[in-house]
């Protein structure tokens, strides 16, 4: 089969491969949407988990089952299905200890173009398919499920570790695609005030709709005596991270109130330490407490995302900026993550 694929740190082209083997309790799915992500740009262009040499890229994506094991029982050939960014092996202690997402290791749910070829190829594996795929409802096209692969679920998540109440004001500092889906869910949460940075004017429209109320810019000054002097001096009750490097904790840490939370789901590209400012920590008995966490996978978690599309509750459609036609178009959109011009948000090809 053909894929395209990271060839070493750096360089990315298409290659051949073989169909990936189907084991009694898996399924191979043929692309019906993919989509790029700054995670792949991470890995490709910064090597941010390592070299990998001919691994089929991306983990956002939806199909059509093409293959099941014998033991699959929920899913037959020709049904068209969702299916998440990670992937955990239900079955593992881990995911009996309540972080699927960890199974076999640290963020080793995270299978697709980390472990295992992702899902740039003409066929794609899913492990454990009862528990990872999802069927796609009728009401949802293909373009947004590709959404609920990771921006969704991502962002979501990073509102659930910052633990966002009814009445928080609520600073999410980047407003990318992850970005935009933590306004969202912060929004769906209760957020009274969702205080936004980021600079593009695309991305601040975007999260003007989906609840922001206040947008500062990091290029404007310090990202804590913005946020203060927005707030008269009090703070923010929590925090997203979804954008940014190792520097960002510093400022996010110096502007959240005593038993805040910050919930980041920021892929860290980079970068040896994380500097905590000993003072604004209240040293260190401030309970400013810094949350990173995976996102989780698995079927129920795609079926309840998708329930809030098809009900109208969440509408994923602001960001597919940009549309190909064909996979041959999969190296035209991952350039565009990588290059991110001003009009972007999330490209999306349809197969």
């Amino acid at each position: 089969m053909k894929g395209f694929a990271m060839k070493k740190i750096g360089e990315i082209g298409w290659i051949e491969k073989e169909e990936p083997f189907c084991g009694p309790m898996d399924a191979l799915v043929k692309p019906l949407a993919l989509s790029p992500c700054t995670s792949d740009v991470h890995t490709v262009w910064e090597g941010a988990i390592g070299d990998r040499k001919d691994m089929i890229l991306g983990h956002e994506g939806c199909g059509v089952v093409v293959k099941v094991g014998e033991l699959v029982k929920d899913f037959k050939i020709g049904d068209r299905v969702m299916v998440a960014a990670i992937t955990p092996d239900w079955n593992s202690l881990e995911a009996q200890g309540g972080f699927s997402m960890h199974s076999g290791g640290m963020l080793a749910g995270w299978k697709f173009s980390n472990f295992k070829d992702g899902v740039f190829g003409e066929v794609f594996h899913v492990n454990d398919a009862d528990g990872n795929l999802a069927h796609l409802p009728d009401e949802i096209s293909p373009e947004e499920a590709c959404m609920l692969s990771d921006m969704v679920p991502t962002g979501f998540h990073g509102v659930e570790l910052a633990d966002v109440q009814f009445g928080d004001t609520v600073l999410v500092v980047g407003i990318g695609p992850v970005g935009l889906m933590a306004v969202a869910g912060a929004n769906l949460r209760g957020a009274s005030r969702i205080i936004c940075v980021g600079t593009r004017e695309i991305c601040k429209q975007v999260a003007k709709g989906y609840g922001a109320t206040d947008f500062i810019g990091y290029k404007e000054g310090s990202i804590d005596e913005q946020v203060l002097k927005l707030t008269n001096g009090v703070g923010v009750d929590k925090a997203i991270i979804a954008g940014g490097g190792v520097e960002t904790f510093e400022p996010v840490i110096k502007c959240l109130k005593p038993g805040g939370k910050i919930g980041n789901v920021n892929y860290l590209g980079s970068g040896t330490y994380i500097n905590i400012p000993r003072i604004e920590w209240g040293v260190g008995m401030g309970h400013k407490q810094i949350l990173g966490g995976l996102m989780p996978g698995g079927r129920l978690r795609l079926e309840k995302l998708a329930s809030l599309i098809a009900c109208g509750k969440l509408d994923v459609k602001p960001l597919l900026t940009h549309k190909f036609k064909g996979f041959e178009h999969v190296e035209d959109a991952l350039l565009l993550m990588k290059d991110k011009p001003a009009d972007l948000i999330k490209p999306v090809v349809v197969l």
